[in-house]
């Protein structure tokens, strides 16, 4: 028997706030205002997806724009920061870092000030709740003016020490050039906040040393394919740059044909610091406990390397100190214990 990973304590560093919408708050919220939703997201849920062309991630962008169209409350705000916390707890997180762009939802909910304020109330009352410590990240959308992602930065360095912990840059990273984005990040960074933007993925190493040489990163969100050149990963283990790896999502974007081909072991081997994360388990069905379960069986992990990895989630996040010894004492127990758990996890 291996023990059980929902109970395996771990930090959740890459959710994005939609994303996180469970599939039936999805569909009870688009039942209750008359909402069409596309079979995708319905009876064929969840979607088949593909980012190998432009076709693909607008598809991908046009579920995403859609499921974000149901968010028409400030309780229907709340509800979903309370529901990802609890998906979160009970697949054995003591930390969540949530990343929204508030410019996605300002149009609705008053701007991106008064949408921002929203969430951190929500984030804190939720934290407070469920004992899930949990923080936000304001991400850009690369897919706009780089101007935009200044007011943005602009804004996540106003929240800076009251709840808002970083600064990141979503969406088809083949879209835009990252290194004009360079400005808005260093707003980010005088304000002492966690760079973050999304790279390498969907484009190969040069993207993630783009994100770290030019954007200071300090977590790559995916950079998954810098397993692809062994003197950067070398330089991101030099530089501690931890990679918010998404296997799920990986394969359903068909960056991998298959979870065995997520380079998993290159990057460990190569001293790169790992967080998984579930990235949009509305759209790919997978929450944060199951990537440690597909990592398991594809690469044949014991336990041991499971703990390492939940480690190396926490010791990446930005969570207080407290917090992070709690978590770090109590993997060691999980790892310690005598009997693994009957239960096998999901």
């Amino acid at each position: 028997m291996a023990r059980d990973l929902r109970t395996l304590p771990k930090a959740h560093l890459h959710l994005h706030f939609t994303g996180s919408m469970r599939h039936a708050t999805l569909l009870e919220l688009a039942e209750r205002d008359g909402i069409a939703l596309p079979e995708s997201l319905v009876s064929e849920w969840p979607p088949e997806l593909s980012a190998a062309d432009e076709k693909g991630w607008f598809r991908f962008q046009r579920l995403y724009d859609v499921a974000r169209s149901v968010l028409r409350t400030e309780d229907d705000v709340r509800r979903l920061v309370r529901e990802a916390a609890e998906d979160d707890v009970r697949d054995g997180g003591r930390w969540l870092e949530i990343q929204v762009d508030p410019s996605g939802y300002a149009a609705r909910f008053g701007g991106i000030t008064a949408f921002t304020e929203l969430v951190l109330d929500a984030v804190a009352a939720t934290s407070a709740e469920t004992g899930l410590g949990m923080a936000v990240v304001i991400a850009a959308n690369r897919i706009r003016h780089p101007l935009d992602a200044r007011t943005l930065a602009r804004l996540a360095a106003q929240y800076a020490g009251r709840g808002v912990v970083g600064f990141g840059l979503s969406n088809d990273e083949r879209r835009g050039v990252t290194a004009d984005f360079a400005p808005a990040f260093g707003i980010a960074e005088r304000a002492g906040l966690l760079l973050d933007p999304h790279g390498g993925e969907l484009l190969g190493p040069d993207s993630v040393r783009t994100c770290v040489e030019v954007l200071h990163a300090t977590r790559v969100g995916h950079g998954v394919r810098s397993a692809e050149d062994p003197a950067l990963m070398a330089r991101i283990a030099e530089r501690g740059v931890a990679l918010e790896i998404c296997p799920v999502s990986n394969v359903a974007l068909g960056v991998y044909s298959d979870l065995t081909s997520v380079p998993l072991p290159q990057l460990l081997a190569a001293g790169v610091t790992v967080a998984l994360g579930a990235d949009d388990p509305l759209l790919f069905g997978s929450r944060l406990a199951a990537q440690y379960a597909t990592m398991r069986a594809a690469h044949e992990l014991d336990d041991e390397a499971l703990a390492g990895l939940a480690g190396m989630s926490v010791r990446a996040s930005c969570a207080p100190d407290e917090v992070k010894d709690g978590a770090l004492g109590d993997i060691a127990d999980w790892l310690s214990a005598d009997e693994p758990s009957a239960t096998m996890c999901p």
